[in-house]
């Protein structure tokens, strides 16, 4: 019953109200955003570097080097000699180590050159078909998969870097023969063949450029086919299924015999990166010197750079709690004087309820509650629009890092901290209020009525 007139007494003043629940809406949504980003992008970066204490690549940034390198979200500082890179790799202090190749990508999703031990480290698994063996054979990711309706058997061509309008492959096609389980890790949005792949794509566009004139008359018949239609080139980067093979498949298996198995010498080929795991912490301590001094090869460690990473997004991320307290402390302030003006107006109904009956702790009950009704209805309000604004923030990253959020995931801990937080600012708001509705003077007020 007091719930009840509660209720109607908070929405006597809809504007006060409003104001009230609009502010501590914005509080909690920013508090609630903050939270799961934070405890989500933190899961994600950490479950992707386990099982990894440095990365060799070329010199620069090493932040960029472990950004692209571990994430896939950035470009790569460069390439590093594999010959020279073999020599660590096969270190006694090295335990595993993963070489990466980048070279091209496929409607913005990465082309990675690698070994069957990069799906073994994230726990990727073959749903459907097999592995990459041979030259241009590939397995896409899950999500890849998914969004793209790849299929084993499927063929399509990559784009030179990372920029899907990089220029298209046409002389090689990829052919789907395995779909990875999901992992939620940066396994899922990539498409994995071996690195002769990578080498044999590039090798023979080095071919290409230097001979010239050895596939003109391929290059006539592909323009005869292409009727200088850009359109079409975009559906030529499509994959193609088996059921839509056509005489363009025919004349690629024609072009490319011979080089799905040929041998590809490593002599002074390239690669992008290798993910190394020490048998013991030394190397961690020793390589990061040793490498720059001997080699013009750097060696980043993924924890150090992302806890400076980490450290960077912390300042942001601490001003943006502090505004978000900043708020509700406003919103604390609003409920108060709302309160605190309306019992003016209010303590003849007070008296009222007394000469009802109504208990002196009833009615400093009916002023709690009405506070903690706006402070319940904005921490409502403010989780949901926390969640909107971090699935909005999920379109985003998805499209430019391949990185998604999951809006419904719940940090039960920190949002019922924030949830306690939220009533005692609706308690405190309403202490004063409240014990002046439970001293109301009854006979002085009807007197004076």
């Amino acid at each position: 019953m007091i719930t009840k007139i509660a209720w109607k007494n908070i929405w006597f003043k809809p504007l006060n109200t409003a104001l009230s629940i609009i502010l501590l809406t914005a509080s909690v949504a920013i508090i609630t955003l903050l939270i799961l980003l934070e405890e989500q992008f933190e899961k994600k970066f950490s479950d992707n570097i386990d099982g990894i204490d440095l990365v060799l690549g070329a010199q620069g940034s090493p932040l960029q080097l472990i950004l692209s390198s571990v994430y896939q979200v950035d470009a790569p500082t460069g390439n590093i000699d594999y010959t020279e890179a073999k020599k660590w790799m096969k270190s006694r202090m090295v335990k595993t180590a993963i070489p990466l190749a980048f070279g091209d990508n496929y409607r913005g999703f990465r082309i990675v050159g690698t070994t069957h031990d990069y799906l073994t480290k994230y726990g990727a698994k073959i749903t459907d078909g097999k592995s990459f063996e041979k030259n241009f054979e590939v397995v896409a990711g899950s999500a890849v998969a998914e969004k793209m309706k790849l299929k084993v058997g499927d063929k399509f061509f990559g784009s030179h870097g990372d920029s899907e309008e990089g220029e298209l492959h046409k002389d090689h096609a990829y052919i789907v023969t395995g779909i990875a389980s999901p992992t939620g890790k940066v396994v899922d949005n990539l498409i994995l063949s071996n690195i002769q792949s990578v080498w044999a794509m590039h090798d023979h566009e080095h071919a290409e450029g230097e001979e010239g004139h050895d596939h003109e008359h391929e290059g006539i018949a592909e323009e005869a086919h292409d009727h200088d239609n850009h359109d079409h080139a975009v559906e030529a980067a499509a994959p193609e299924h088996e059921d839509a093979h056509d005489h363009d498949a025919a004349t690629e298996a024609e072009h490319d015999h011979g080089h799905e198995d040929a041998q590809i010498s490593e002599e002074g080929k390239e690669i992008t990166a290798v993910l190394i795991k020490f048998r013991s912490k030394m190397g961690i301590v020793t390589w990061p010197r040793l490498i720059p001094q001997n080699t013009k090869m750097q060696a980043a460690s993924p924890a150090i750079e992302i806890n400076r990473l980490f450290t960077l997004f912390g300042i942001g991320l601490d001003a943006l709690q502090y505004l978000a307290y900043g708020i509700m402390l406003i919103s604390g302030i609003s409920i108060f004087i709302a309160l605190y003006n309306t019992l003016k107006e209010r303590k003849y109904e007070f008296a009222l309820l007394r000469v009802n009956g109504a208990s002196r702790l009833q009615l400093l009950s009916l002023v709690l509650i009405e506070s903690l009704l706006l402070c319940v209805t904005g921490f409502i309000f403010g989780t949901i629009v926390g969640r909107i604004a971090l699935s909005l923030i999920s379109g985003s990253s998805e499209d430019e890092f391949k990185m998604s959020f999951n809006p419904f995931e719940f940090v039960w801990e920190k949002e019922g901290y924030l949830f306690l937080l939220t009533i005692f600012v609706g308690i405190l708001a309403a202490v004063i209020p409240a014990i002046k509705a439970y001293g109301l003077n009854i006979s002085k007020t009807l007197a004076n009525a």
